[in-house]
């Protein structure tokens, strides 16, 4: 079992950037890969970035090329996600979820991101 926690959501004004932590626990070894998905209201959970645990390859969806970076801190088994020139369009729940050699089937509670001025 593997445990998720999110958090350092908030509200930001456009263009601004925050920083979401993913704080990770339990049977760690078992992870291929943590990544952050969001979900809008009405809309779909889509995938926004990935880190692979031991190797530190990183994917991002296109939409948030070039504004995030996901990383790792591996002594605070912790992944973050920078966010920076954030958009109204970026507003979601974000959520961190982690994968083993098939699909994506932990998740933490989600942490609320909203752009706006």
């Amino acid at each position: 079992q593997v445990s998720l926690v999110e958090s350092g959501g908030g509200l930001v004004q456009p263009g601004g950037s925050l920083t979401l932590p993913c704080s990770v626990s339990g049977e760690t070894f078992t992870i291929y890969a943590v990544g952050w998905f969001r979900q809008a209201p009405g809309k779909e959970r889509k995938f926004v970035a990935a880190i692979t645990w031991t190797c530190g390859n990183t994917f991002y969806a296109d939409s948030v090329k070039g504004r995030f970076t996901i990383s790792s801190d591996n002594a605070k088994n912790t992944r973050y996600l920078q966010m920076n020139s954030l958009k109204p369009e970026d507003t979601a729940i974000y959520y961190c979820g982690c994968r083993g050699t098939s699909n994506y089937d932990s998740w933490g509670q989600g942490t609320q991101v909203t752009v706006s001025s």
